[in-house]
């Protein structure tokens, strides 16, 4: 594999950055991860950075790509032949995009990272090394062209080696961000596989950047190797170094603690706005919330519901995992619904947790409605429909689905940890801190609530409507960050 050779720093020119990640909305959506890949880039536009995006080239990806034209062709690399790097545009997105056309590596159905049946790819080291390894390449120059990023801002495992590539041929000026989005998943690989990367023996060495208990992690490499680590919350950054909430890195986590900040993920307010939604029934607004009941009685009826406007009516839109605490809920159900509390959710997962809430609601259809699977605009319906949107997660990075509910008039109820405790108060929604006891407590005071003080509801609704969560704070503190990186 070619090194990296060296260029001159760039001085008192706007920051070019290159944001590396696997997903990008609405072409390739797993989680937030894809939702941040998409809006982060474009308010950074906004705010002076220039900013191109690197991408996998997976089916629904290169089918977008508009007006692409080859920058760059090399291969064989990661087992795979040829592979080109396309430059061009993907709708909706406001920046530059560079997309990797491997067929060996990305051609292929089922997602970004699992098969048809929820297996692991057993190449993914080799399809997220290239990803990190072009992006490396393409800060040095090594491919052509004018366009050099001061900065990578590689997104989770998937992107990490950008930064060990980065590190390993320090001739390129580049600096990197590594920007944890849940530090759960690590992306571990057999450290036999290790010759495969190129990278210098050191890396796999005891205590190297990529050694994880005998094995290889492409989470701890970009925690080692990046020049700034960031998380999507301030409170998540403080969690990662416990070891309640490292997931055995918090040591590694610690050692970087001065490299460390965390910055509130934002929502892209052009998608996410009951104003102008298309998926909605009706449209509203602050000022005008009439629509909002009608949003909650066409909701009813699409889940079979008992069509009453005044039950409280809860929305999921998750996962369905012990992670997002959905056990928890399945747990407190009995109790709520004696209150006449209704259910709403959609997302797949776990099948203990699937068959769970199938039953809860063939034992109560007029009350519960479930779809396993995920829908984007049925997710706006829920989210719209609702009173209350639930994300009683065991731990959250950041959680997206709070912010769109406060944004939609939706109250959310919370565990207080991560970005649900940085986001949520007792102004805008309801919270709870032990998981296993004070779920049903907390519910049982949203209903009181709702039913017996309607004033204060509607008050709690307006605050969290009128709460700015765009993107444009996070951007302004991802700017400061980059110049202050660059300029050291």
């Amino acid at each position: 594999m070619p090194t990296l050779p060296y260029r001159k720093a760039r001085k008192n020119q706007s920051l070019r950055v290159l944001h590396v990640a696997a997903e990008v909305f609405p072409f390739i959506k797993t989680g937030g991860l894809a939702d941040v890949a998409a809006a982060l880039p474009q308010a950074l536009t906004k705010s002076g950075c220039d900013v191109q995006l690197l991408l996998p080239g997976l089916p629904p990806i290169l089918e977008a790509l508009q007006s692409p034209r080859k920058l760059a062709e090399f291969g064989p690399v990661f087992g795979a032949g040829s592979v080109r790097l396309l430059r061009g545009t993907l709708p909706g997105l406001d920046v530059g995009v560079v997309v990797i056309d491997s067929p060996w590596l990305y051609g292929r159905g089922g997602g970004p990272y699992l098969d048809d049946h929820g297996m692991e790819w057993s190449d993914n080291l080799q399809r997220f090394a290239l990803l990190g390894w072009t992006a490396a390449h393409l800060a040095s120059g090594e491919f052509g062209g004018r366009w050099l990023p001061d900065v990578v801002h590689a997104h989770d495992w998937h992107a990490a080696l950008a930064c060990c590539y980065l590190k390993a041929h320090p001739g390129s000026c580049a600096r990197s961000v590594f920007t944890v989005h849940n530090l759960a998943y690590q992306g571990i690989f057999p450290s036999h596989d290790f010759p495969l990367l190129g990278l210098p023996q050191h890396f796999i060495r005891p205590y190297g950047e990529l050694e994880f208990h005998g094995e290889l992690s492409f989470m701890k490499g970009g925690l080692t190797s990046a020049t700034r680590i960031t998380t999507v919350s301030p409170s998540y950054a403080r969690e990662i170094t416990t070891a309640e909430f490292g997931c055995n890195l918090e040591g590694v986590v610690s050692l970087r603690a001065e490299a460390l900040s965390g910055i509130l993920n934002g929502i892209d307010t052009r998608i996410w706005d009951p104003a102008i939604d298309q998926a909605l029934t009706s449209k509203y607004s602050l000022n005008d919330l009439s629509g909002k009941r009608e949003c909650k009685l066409a909701l009813q009826r699409e889940f079979g519901l008992d069509t009453q406007a005044d039950a409280p009516l809860v929305g999921v839109v998750s996962r369905m995992s012990s992670q997002k605490g959905l056990d928890l809920l399945c747990d407190a159900l009995p109790q709520a619904l004696q209150s006449g509390m209704q259910l709403v959710l959609l997302g797949s997962g776990e099948q203990s947790l699937q068959d769970a809430f199938l039953a809860a609601a063939a034992a109560n259809p007029r009350q519960i409605g479930i779809r396993i699977g995920y829908d984007e605009q049925l997710a706006h319906r829920i989210i719209a429909g609702s009173d209350v949107i639930a994300v009683p997660s065991r731990f959250e990075p950041c959680g997206l689905t709070q912010l769109y509910g406060m944004r939609y008039g939706t109250l959310p109820l919370v565990r207080r940890v991560g970005g649900l405790a940085d986001t949520v108060d007792a102004e805008v929604g309801f919270s709870f801190l032990e998981p296993e006891s004070s779920l049903a407590d907390a519910l049982e005071r949203m209903i009181d609530t709702y039913h017996n003080a309607p004033g204060r509801w509607q008050a709690m609704r307006r605050c969290g409507m009128q709460r700015d969560f765009s993107w444009s704070e996070a951007a302004r503190r991802y700017s400061e960050l980059y110049r202050q990186i660059v300029d050291d």
